[in-house]
C-alpha cells in the first residue's frame, strides 16, 4: 500500500468516472508539494486505483483495490481524518503523485504512495518520502513505519535507501471465514470500557499503544476482543488489510480470527516467523495471496507476544 507504483496519464473515456487511460506526456523534473484538499479527492483516487492495479497486474498479483469506488472510499476516508496528513506532488496544475502520513503521538505510517510514470525517474516518489519524513521529524514523532509489496524491488529499494529497516516479512491470508472458537478463549465485541486493557495488552507486546486507530475502530463498530478466564488477552480492530490484531498468545490471535465473519479487503497479514499461526491458517484452507514486508525508521521494539499487522504497519 505504500509502494510509489504506476499511474497513467488521465484521458477521459466513456463510462471512465476517474479518467485514467494512457501515458502520452512527458513532465518537468521539479514538481511543487502541498498538502492534499477534498477538492483533489478524485485525481488522487484516479492516480490511486490505476497504479496499484498496474503494477499488481504486471506482476500477476490481484490489486489492492478491486475497483475505483474502493480507492475513492479510501481517499475519502483519509481527507476527514485530522490524524492523517496528505501531500501531493503537481506540475503545472496537473497532479502526478501523493503520500499520506497516518500520525500518532508514538508512530507514523505510510500509506499509500503513489507515482504516475510520467514523473518517474524524476525522483517524485523520493520527494514525496521526504516530505512525509520531515513531517514526522516536526511533529517529533520518533518512529515512522510502512508495509511494503515484497514483490515491488523499486520500492524496496527506495525505502532502504531513505533509510527504512526491514523488521518483519508478512503475508496476506485470505479465504473463507472459519466459524470456529478456541478453548478456554472467548471472543465478543469491543467497548468503550476495554480500551484501556486493550492497549494495556498493546503496550505489552509492542511497547507502545495503538489508542488512535482503536478508538477509530470503535466509532465503526468492528472490534472484537479476546478472554482468557475473564482477563482480556487480546483484542482486533479488524481482521482485514487496515486491521491490526495483537494478542499474549498465538492462541488468542487463532480465536479472533476464527470469530471473524469475514476477512475484509486484499485478506488479513501474517508474519511469517510466526510458523505455528502461518501453519494453521494454511491448515484451515487459507491462502496466500500475497508477500510483503514490515520496515521502519526509529525505535522498535521486538513483539513479545502475537500480532497481525495491518497494511499501515
Amino acid at each position: 500500500m505504500t509502494d510509489p507504483v504506476i499511474c497513467l496519464e488521465p484521458e477521459k473515456k466513456k463510462g471512465d468516472k476517474f479518467g485514467c487511460g494512457r501515458l502520452s506526456m512527458e513532465l518537468p523534473m521539479d514538481p511543487i508539494l502541498r498538502p492534499v484538499s477534498q477538492s483533489d479527492a478524485a485525481p488522487v483516487a484516479a492516480i490511486c486505483y490505476a497504479a496499484f492495479k498496474t503494477i499488481a497486474e504486471r506482476h500477476a498479483f490481484a490489486p489492492d483495490f478491486p475497483d475505483p469506488e474502493a480507492a475513492s472510499g479510501l481517499i475519502d476516508l483519509m481527507l476527514s481524518r485530522s490524524d492523517v496528513h496528505g501531500i501531493l506532488a503537481e506540475v503545472d496544475g496537473r497532479i502526478v503523485g501523493s503520500v499520506f502520513l497516518w500520525e500518532d503521538e508514538s508512530v507514523a505510517a505510510v500509506g499509500p504512495i503513489t507515482v504516475d510514470p510520467a514523473a518517474q525517474n524524476n525522483r517524485v516518489g523520493r520527494k514525496l518520502m521526504e516530505a512525509v519524513l520531515e513531517r514526522a521529524q516536526d511533529r517529533k514523532i520518533p518512529s515512522v513505519r510502512l508495509v511494503q509489496a515484497a514483490y515491488h524491488a523499486r520500492s524496496l529499494s527506495l525505502y532502504t535507501k531513505l533509510g527504512f529497516t526491514v523488521r518483519e516479512p508478512l503475508a496476506v491470508m485470505q479465504g473463507p471465514p472459519l466459524n470456529l472458537s478456541v478453548e478456554g478463549h472467548t471472543v465478543f465485541s469491543a467497548t468503550t470500557a476495554d480500551l484501556q486493557a486493550a492497549n494495556a495488552v498493546c503496550q505489552r507486546v509492542h511497547g507502545h499503544c495503538r489508542r488512535g486507530e482503536l478508538i477509530a475502530a470503535l466509532e465503526q463498530g468492528t472490534p472484537t476482543v479476546v478472554t482468557r478466564n475473564g482477563r482480556l488477552t487480546g483484542y482486533a480492530t479488524g481482521i482485514g488489510f487496515f486491521g491490526h490484531a495483537v494478542g499474549e498468545t498465538t492462541a488468542d490471535l487463532k480465536a479472533l480470527i476464527g470469530a471473524s465473519s469475514s476477512f475484509a479487503g486484499p485478506g488479513f497479514i501474517v508474519p511469517l516467523r510466526n510458523t505455528e499461526l502461518m501453519q494453521w491458517c494454511l491448515n484451515h484452507k487459507l491462502r496466500i495471496v500475497q508477500p510483503m514486508t514490515l520496515m521502519t525508521i526509529g525505535p522498535y521494539q521486538e513483539p513479545t507476544g502475537a500480532f497481525l499487522s495491518s497494511i499501515l504497519y
